[in-house]
């Protein structure tokens, strides 16, 4: 019945979470026939029921440390919900038993043998503990019976640890009144005589005899004991501690040895490990976090960035892991505040259903930026924390070039961070870094590629390429691929002809067409231009090359939009890194470095978890320019973000500059390749940006804002306003429903205020709402985050502005009419030719990402406003192949910016007691 009643629930289990199965694990030391014997009944009834049984076998060479080693590998894996130590431990090697059962996690003790187990149950504590099986199993049959325990004089004889102790408390905790007796009670007979229950696990064959037994008592026999019987073939035959024959002339019920409790021990352990299942379920299930949200005390004048980041206590990152459904083997620590999520998560969610999934963009800004980040995290700490809605916050990370130059971090800002900043805006766990050295190889392996091919002959090149090893020659896997791009279909080196030999050891780069830069995470306009060769090693092959900043990297972009490993790999190989004499895209496939950029890129691609002020979750990861590349954080944060939140959770992504810009990449690049469908757009709007559009003076960064910023000018808001209504347009010509977030300054007025809620709703936004979570934190983004809750149960038909099979110059027509409000297009030669080029090598059916100014809706940062009427130039077009995507350059863009353009003394050190970090990102 019990097993009946297990399977059952087992089916129901996997139906509920498809994939799932209650794991067992069965440690055993040696190699004990009987312990053999035992494991194998408990393997069969695992697999009857359907629960997934892992049998680890040690030597009985193993030492303690052994075991205790295999036990924390046990307790970290979350498919292994029961886990027993078969008992006794056959090693050559001195073992405490009790430490090693008291290792087991208490929550996988199945066995109940732990301290804390016993000390619960010991305690009453019969609801939150596991029993051991035996005295489990023998409850079980005396409940079977119909016999009230509550009230009845229950005799327990034996107290070992695994049934005489435990089944005393047991029945003690079941309302009986229990005496416990043992091999020195003197008047056993007399005790066994009152027992209405009598449970028996002495280890003596025979020993309570059917006299003793009170008429119509329940007797359970634990015992197992061999005794000569000269009929058996064995000459011995199984006894229990009860004689048996006489004694079930006066019980009302006794258990048969063998055939009574065995099986039952067996079978509630099955049980133990299907309720630790069920209890791991209710625990981790999507959908039902329980969260600690951190209290913020608020001040005004509102601290510093650093000043309140650093007044903030995080909880530990394995906490926050734990909170969101994370389980311990998919979180690698970095430290206290910060980790990394295998992609494993994601694997493992596959099959739950995503939560509502919304992107933070803006209104074209000023230089100082109008606060996306600021309300990206003041919205999720409102959603998390004051709305109790799983929320995950997935946010880009920033630059170190722009962290010392104008811009500063970008971690938020007030009471709406990430925290701790200065680990958010510094180096977090590496992953710029590693970017940095996969394409610094990229760009070396270009180099000395070229050179070779000018100074060696084919057999030279031919012999490095493919060097003999041991007297052997063996293709390596790129090299394979190489081959087959080539139509070559040979597969050992020694039958290739010269010809051959030839197509494949010489690229052939043409000096001339190499678009792969080297880059530095720094700000530095004296590597824009350089010469690079001058060493006399490289024999006068000298060449002009530039630095880039390392966010603008391809790498970075295939970072984001990779949705795995492996399709991060394989767009490393179809990079495209320049081409050949003849016109041929050479790639990084081609050079035979992908493998490398792989194993440089390997912890890259796990997103990176950290918090906000109040403890809400955050993803940070990747951080790809929004000029040359698509501006988003990764495809792989929001996708596992979306699993954990559950169907009713939010994410907020943020995608970078105006929605001209960003938002415009990330549904027509990055929901593309996603195949995510955003719910909501909050649209990001400030008065101080607004009264610029409308021709206020400019805003420089490091002046002091001209007294129309400061003043109320109504006129000034009103006339700008044509820039918010024309980016509410963009977001809603994508089919998704619109918030307007009016992120408040102290020196905006309630007029000025109100007037561009005004706008917003009469431009066609589905709710536009005044926020203070700058000075408020979250609980100045409520009425933002009701705002936003409301939008996404509203309809949202989104589309693409356009099918990628029209042809390169289409594709960016219907950008710069339909987004930025161009009448026209103008392709320079070089432009026109790099269209030829791209079409003629495959690559024309890639979206477009457009590289422009971030300043204005068109070309020119000086025209604020919604300018029409104008004709959009295209100076070149450039490929991000492995990305995916074409890049058309816009006017004059740089991809390594300068420093201030005035001399500077960074106002940042570090703290001479504590050793942190003092000043201003």
């Amino acid at each position: 019945q019990v097993r009946d009643r297990l399977k059952q629930q087992v089916v129901e289990m996997t139906e509920k979470f498809p994939g799932f199965r209650p794991g067992l694990a069965i440690l055993q030391v040696g190699n004990r026939d009987d312990s053999n014997l035992y494991i194998n009944m408990k393997l069969k009834a695992a697999a009857e029921i359907g629960i997934s049984a892992n049998h680890i076998k040690l030597p009985n060479t193993a030492t303690e440390a052994d075991v205790l080693k295999c036990i924390a590998s046990l307790n970290a894996d979350p498919a292994v919900h029961g886990f027993i130590v078969q008992l006794p431990l056959d090693s050559d090697k001195p073992i405490n038993t009790e430490k090693i059962t008291n290792a087991v996690a208490p929550e996988k003790d199945v066995d109940g043998l732990s301290s804390i187990n016993a000390g619960k149950l010991s305690r009453g504590d019969l609801g939150d503990c596991f029993i051991p099986c035996t005295p489990k199993g023998c409850m079980e049959l005396i409940r079977q019976t119909g016999v009230q325990v509550a009230g009845k004089r229950a005799v327990v004889i034996g107290r070992s640890k695994i049934v005489g102790a435990p089944m005393h408390d047991l029945l003690l905790w079941n309302n009986a009144t229990v005496t416990t007796c043992h091999s020195k009670t003197s008047t056993l007979a007399e005790e066994v005589g009152k027992a209405d229950i009598l449970v028996v696990a002495a280890g003596r064959a025979e020993m309570v005899k059917g006299e003793w037994i009170k008429p119509g008592a329940i007797v359970i026999d634990c015992g197992i004991n061999h005794v000569p019987d000269s009929t058996k073939a064995s000459g011995k035959r199984v006894v229990g501690d009860v004689a048996y024959t006489s004694a079930k002339e006066k019980a009302s019920f006794i258990t048969p040895v063998p055939g009574g409790v065995g099986p039952m021990t067996v079978a509630m352990l099955m049980q133990s490990t299907v309720e630790s299942a069920q209890r791991f379920l209710e625990k981790f299930q999507p959908g039902k976090w329980t969260i600690q949200y951190n209290q913020l005390t608020l001040k005004m004048p509102v601290p510093s960035d650093i000043e309140i980041s650093q007044s903030c206590m995080p909880k530990p990152i394995d906490q926050v892991a734990k909170e969101v459904g994370l389980f311990p083997d998919e979180v690698e620590l970095y430290g206290q505040t910060k980790a990394k999520v295998q992609l494993s998560a994601l694997n493992r969610l596959k099959n739950q259903p995503d939560g509502k999934y919304v992107v933070v963009t803006g209104i074209t800004p000023t230089p100082l930026g109008e606060g996306k980040s600021t309300t990206t995290v003041g919205l999720v700490q409102a959603l998390g924390a004051h709305l109790h809605q799983n929320v995950f916050a997935c946010v880009r990370q920033p630059s170190q070039g722009p962290t010392f130059g104008i811009k500063g971090g970008a971690a938020g800002g007030g009471y709406c961070q990430v925290v701790p900043m200065e680990e958010f805006n510094l180096h977090l766990t590496g992953d710029i870094h590693a970017i940095t050295a996969a394409n610094n190889l990229v760009a070396a392996a270009i180099d000395a590629r070229i050179f070779h091919e000018l100074t060696q002959s084919d057999q030279a090149l031919y012999n490095r390429l493919v060097p003999s090893l041991n007297g052997v020659r063996k293709f390596s896997d790129i090299q394979i691929r190489r081959l087959q791009k080539l139509g070559i279909n040979k597969t050992d080196p020694m039958a290739l002809t010269k010809e051959e030999v030839n197509s494949f050891v010489r690229l052939d780069i043409d000096p001339g067409t190499i678009t792969w830069q080297r880059v530095l995470d720094t700000n530095d306009r004296f590597l824009r231009k350089i010469t690079i060769g001058q060493s006399p090693t490289e024999k006068g092959f000298t060449r002009t090359a530039q630095f880039d900043i390392t966010v603008s990297s391809e790498i970075m972009a295939v970072l984001a939009l990779a949705d795995g490993l492996d399709d991060m790999k394989k767009r490393f190989g179809r990079m495209v890194v320049a081409s050949s004499k003849k016109g041929q895209p050479v790639t990084a496939d081609d050079l035979g470095v992908t493998g490398a950029l792989a194993v440089l890129m390997k912890d890259a691609v796990k997103p990176n978890l950290m918090q906000t002020l109040e403890g809400t979750p955050v993803f940070v990861h990747a951080g790809p320019f929004a000029n040359i590349a698509h501006g988003n954080s990764s495809v792989l944060a929001d996708k596992i973000a979306l699993k954990l939140v559950g169907k009713d959770g939010f994410v907020v992504t943020e995608a970078g500059f105006g929605a001209d810009i960003g938002m415009e990449k990330f549904f027509n690049i990055k929901c593309r390749y996603s195949g995510l469908r955003p719910h909501v757009v909050v649209l990001v709007a400030t008065v101080r940006a607004l009264k610029m559009h409308g021709g206020g003076p400019a805003v420089t960064a490091g002046v002091p804002l001209p007294k129309e910023y400061t003043e109320e000018n109504l006129q000034l808001v009103a006339k700008g306003c044509s820039n918010l209504n024309k980016q509410i347009q963009n977001a809603r010509m994508f089919g998704v429903p619109v918030v307007v977030a009016v992120n408040a300054f102290k020196t905006d007025t309630k007029a000025e205020l109100a007037l561009v809620v005004q706008h917003a709703k009469e431009a066609g936004a589905f709710d536009a709402v005044e926020c203070t979570h700058w000075a408020e934190g979250g609980k100045g983004a409520l009425a933002l985050a009701r705002a936003v809750q409301r939008a996404s149960q509203a309809p949202s038909n989104f589309r693409f502005l356009y099918n990628v099979e029209l042809p390169v110059v289409d594709k960016i027509r219907l950008i710069a009419q339909q987004v930025y409000g161009a009448r026209d297009i103008e392709l320079l030669p070089e432009a026109q030719e790099k269209v030829a080029l791209y079409t003629k090598q495959g690559f024309g059916n890639l979206p477009i990402c457009m590289a422009k100014t971030h300043l204005s809706l068109s070309h020119d940062p000086e025209q604020k406003g919604a300018p029409t009427g104008f004709v959009l130039p295209i100076r070149d077009i450039r490929a991000s192949v492995g990305a995916g995507f074409l890049y058309p350059l816009v006017g004059t863009m740089s991809t390594m910016p300068g420093l201030p353009t005035r001399p500077c003394f960074y106002d940042i050190d570090l703290d001479p007691v504590s050793g942190g970090v003092n000043g201003l990102f």
